[in-house]
């Protein structure tokens, strides 16, 4: 049997803002999914933001795929390779996943390889409720990364 990588899902965002919330609900699905399918090589984490905590969190992971919505002009979602970078941006208290990254290569001496799954939203009123529109964008990044990215059918 083929030794499996160790991969964590991550899903940030505010689940009270709308679409804002679409990586909280993947990690959620992804979550039954692991359980129905006993999968023991992937774990999931969520939260609203990344921090920098979470370069001790990947540094336990061989896979890293942080999940979460975009208002940027893209299809329905895109999968990017994330590169450390210490760059740091002054939204918040929140921190970009190469600096997270780039902080576990730093601290551990470990670079995950990691991945940014972008999911489109539309909306980012105070509501609980995503948008039709986004739902059917996360039922295709959802079905992606169970069928081909955890499957290892799908290069970068």
């Amino acid at each position: 049997m083929k030794n499996q990588p160790k991969v964590l899902i991550y899903g940030y965002g505010n689940p009270g803002r709308q679409d804002d919330g679409l990586g909280i609900i993947f990690t959620e699905h992804i979550e039954e999914w692991i359980k129905n399918n006993k999968i023991n090589n992937v774990s999931v984490d969520s939260n609203y933001q990344l921090n920098i905590e979470d370069a001790d969190t990947i540094s336990k992971f061989d896979i890293v795929i942080f999940v979460d919505a975009t208002q940027e002009n893209i299809e329905e979602f895109t999968i990017s390779k994330v590169n450390p970078s210490p760059e740091t941006e002054f939204t918040m208290h929140s921190v970009a996943p190469s600096l997270v990254l780039y902080l576990c290569n730093d601290i551990y001496k470990k670079i995950p390889d990691t991945y940014l799954l972008h999911i489109k939203g539309y909306e980012w009123n105070f509501m609980t409720k995503i948008t039709d529109k986004a739902l059917n964008n996360f039922q295709k990044a959802f079905e992606f990364i169970t069928t081909k990215f955890l499957n290892e059918e799908y290069e970068f």
